[in-house]
């Protein structure tokens, strides 16, 4: 199979990073930032009832292929999706669309992913990918979250590709039918931040939004009533979602920063530019109330927990937030 000209971008996030990489590669040069702020994909949401490793989702960022779904809607994207119930079918059609000289990504487990060092792998099935090429029975990989192109086996991609469970895969194939190359942003970068702000601000839901994030602090304050064993599972949980699963709450804070002083520079906004700065000081407040759990929680600390303080300090995050979203409303 002939090797398709590409150039690795390494990148924060795999499906930002991805969409960035695709983007560039058809002529749309577009730094990851600006695929995450583009695509609206900046949220938080505390969902009791959806469960990782018993324990609650937390999510700093829209669903998985929102970010996809996103930038359909709001630069003229179009992408073609592909699924399958056969995985030798699914594996088939992989290598068809690269003998066409096809860039394709993926939705892969992170778990079956061969050139993942064993610390990393955990049974997370969201993970972007884009496959460039393949020599024999390997395919040259171009993941984000790695400075380099990787490799992984047939059987192995195959595996990542149709694994069970909660956001199973189903072996998920993505290309683009139509790349626009050129974006009206005086048009497009006020629809999408103030949808972004919105939906922080206004979302009815109480999981959602800014109310979510004061929902997640009612829990904190009621693990004293749950047992010490459980309530350390619960705040190493939260750091967890927040810190190693994936960016994480505080990155993704540092990249939609990154999105907004970009945007202020294209459309010359000086509101903008200051909310950038805002965003990023909220980014450093998530870090903080990461740490402040940490310290609660280490093994040598026979200190009572201060679940009050913990929950103080996530409300005053949301307040941090709040002011940043109401600024860039009267941004336009």
């Amino acid at each position: 199979m002939q090797a398709v000209k590409f150039k690795h971008q390494h990148a924060a996030h795999c499906e930002s990073g991805v969409m960035s990489s695709m983007l560039s590669h058809h002529g749309l040069k577009l730094s990851e930032p600006m695929v995450f702020g583009l695509s609206s994909a900046l949220v938080f949401a505390y969902l009791p009832f959806v469960k990782l490793g018993g324990m609650p989702l937390i999510a700093y960022r829209s669903m998985p292929k929102s970010i996809i779904k996103g930038l359909q809607k709001n630069i003229g994207l179009k992408m073609k999706v592909e699924k399958f119930s056969n995985a030798t079918r699914g594996t088939q059609r992989l290598d068809e669309l690269l003998a066409q000289g096809h860039i394709v990504g993926a939705q892969t487990s992170v778990f079956w992913l061969p050139y993942f060092p064993e610390e990393m792998r955990f049974h997370f099935n969201a993970h972007n990918l884009m496959v460039i090429n393949k020599t024999d029975d390997n395919y040259s990989i171009s993941d984000p979250v790695f400075e380099h192109l990787v490799e992984a086996d047939v059987k192995s991609l195959q595996k990542a590709r149709f694994v069970k469970g909660v956001m199973a895969p189903k072996g998920a194939l993505y290309y683009p039918s139509y790349v626009p190359q050129e974006i009206d942003y005086k048009k497009v970068l006020p629809k999408c931040i103030k949808k972004t702000a919105k939906t922080m601000l206004k979302t009815p839901v109480p999981i959602a939004g800014l109310k979510g994030i004061y929902f997640l602090a009612k829990h904190i304050r009621q693990l004293e009533k749950k047992g010490e064993q459980y309530s350390k599972l619960f705040l190493g949980h939260i750091i967890r979602m927040q810190e190693e699963i994936g960016t994480g709450g505080a990155g993704f804070r540092y990249i939609y920063a990154s999105f907004l002083q970009e945007s202020a520079e294209l459309i010359n906004n000086q509101e903008l530019f200051e909310a950038s700065k805002m965003m990023t000081a909220t980014g450093d407040a998530w870090r903080e109330f990461a740490l402040l759990i940490a310290k609660s929680i280490r093994s040598k600390n026979k200190k009572v927990i201060d679940y009050l303080a913990i929950a103080e300090k996530l409300e005053s995050v949301a307040q941090q937030e709040a002011e940043v979203y109401k600024k860039l409303l009267r941004a336009f």
